[in-house]
C-alpha cells in the first residue's frame, strides 16, 4: 500500500488544516488508519488512530477535543482535522496503515512520507 499525505503548511496559533492522506490501493478498508508525527529532535509520536470496520476512534490526550480523523474508504482516502493548533503541533506529521492497529508505530505496516505542519506563535 503506498500512501501520500498533504495539505500541510503554515498556520497561526488558532488556526486550521486539514491533512489527507491517499491510499493506493481498494484494500485500503482492509487496515487501520493512523496518524503519528515528529517534530525536530523528537520521536515519532501518535496522533490518532481510526479501525478499519467499526470507524471508531482514539486519540491522544495532548490532541483530543482539537483534531478529528475520518476515513473514506470510497475514496481510499484518511483524513486528519485540525482546530485550535497550537506551536507544539509543529512537526512532520505523518499517515500510516496497520492491519493490528494499536498506538506504537511498530504496528503499523505502511507509511507515507510525511507532511509538515508549522503553526506560529
Amino acid at each position: 500500500v503506498q500512501l501520500q499525505a498533504s495539505g500541510g503548511g503554515l498556520v497561526q496559533a488558532g488556526g486550521s488544516l486539514r491533512l489527507s492522506c491517499a491510499a493506493s490501493e481498494s484494500t485500503f478498508s482492509n487496515y487501520d488508519m493512523g496518524w503519528f508525527r515528529q517534530a525536530p529532535g523528537k520521536e515519532r509520536e501518535f496522533v490518532a488512530r481510526i479501525r478499519r470496520s467499526s470507524g471508531s476512534t482514539y486519540y491522544t490526550g495532548s490532541v483530543k477535543g482539537r483534531f478529528t480523523i475520518s476515513r473514506d474508504n470510497a475514496k481510499n482516502t484518511v483524513y486528519l482535522q485540525m482546530n485550535s493548533l497550537k506551536p507544539e503541533d509543529t512537526a512532520v506529521y505523518y499517515c500510516a496503515a496497520s492491519r493490528l492497529g494499536g498506538v506504537t508505530p511498530q504496528l503499523y505496516d505502511y507509511w507515507g512520507p510525511g507532511t509538515l505542519v508549522t503553526v506560529s506563535s
